[in-house]
């Protein structure tokens, strides 16, 4: 395998001070807002489901097994707060992909000083949502055979030990994927090549990927995870990838 774990993590780290820069604040700004809504929604759901699950909860529980309020409550809101950043980063790559390749178009052209034949504008941009939003269904349909087959060796005694890992390692996969098809997607290359791509540099983009991933999972940090991504991405493809289209 190629590439660096530290370097690739490294992207994602990069990704986040650029974030203010002038020429590329636009672009972070309603992804960022669209993030910012669903979290609170989101939240607000959350909050209801597990108040009412937590006091059903306890009813069930004897009077002498109450002290242990103290450990579930907060596991319980922590799994919470990690199951709303995920699937609120999910709901806001589907629904503003647009901005997202006009934002790695953006750091591209700053990075290399060529220009990107992808997107003219906004308006161009949302052109392309149907087949955006098809190119994000395909991810999902090659994501869900490998997490059936770690699911599987969830379910399988002693060999799930080694489950967290797998899980983790397909997340940090599914990331990298997930955020470099941006830049390769701007230049017309097919998902295939996105994979082939990837796997050339492993190292680096599970890297990247694990960071993303991390960071996904922390509340309130994962409202600008999905920019910094992007961003992240973009160098990634520029430094490593590209000599591998």
């Amino acid at each position: 395998m190629s590439g660096n774990l530290f370097t690739g993590a490294g992207y994602f780290l990069r990704g986040l001070t650029m974030l203010s820069e002038p020429g590329l604040r636009r672009f972070v700004i309603v992804p960022l807002m669209a993030n910012i809504m669903l979290f609170s929604l989101m939240g607000w759901l959350l909050f209801e489901m597990i108040s009412d699950f937590y006091d059903a909860a306890l009813l069930t529980v004897p009077e002498w097994l109450q002290f242990l309020s103290w450990i579930i409550t907060p596991l319980l809101w922590l799994v919470g707060g990690l199951m709303t950043g995920y699937i609120s980063t999910f709901l806001v790559l589907m629904l503003t992909s647009p901005f997202h390749a006009l934002l790695s178009e953006k750091v591209e052209e700053a990075v290399t000083g060529e220009p990107v034949p992808a997107l003219d504008g906004v308006a161009a941009a949302l052109l392309e949502v149907p087949r955006a939003f098809f190119r994000e269904i395909r991810k999902v349909l090659y994501y869900l055979p490998m997490a059936l087959g770690v699911l599987l060796i969830t379910a399988i005694p002693v060999i799930n030990a080694v489950a967290p890992l797998a899980w983790f390692l397909l997340g940090a996969w599914m990331m990298s994927l997930q955020f470099v098809d941006y830049p390769m997607d701007n230049h017309r290359l097919p998902f295939r090549d996105v994979r082939d791509a990837c796997a050339a540099r492993r190292l680096s983009t599970t890297g990247f990927g694990g960071a993303v991933a991390f960071f996904t999972g922390i509340p309130l940090l994962n409202l600008v995870v999905i920019p910094a991504a992007v961003i992240g991405a973009t160098l990634l493809w520029c430094e490593e990838l590209r000599q591998h289209r």
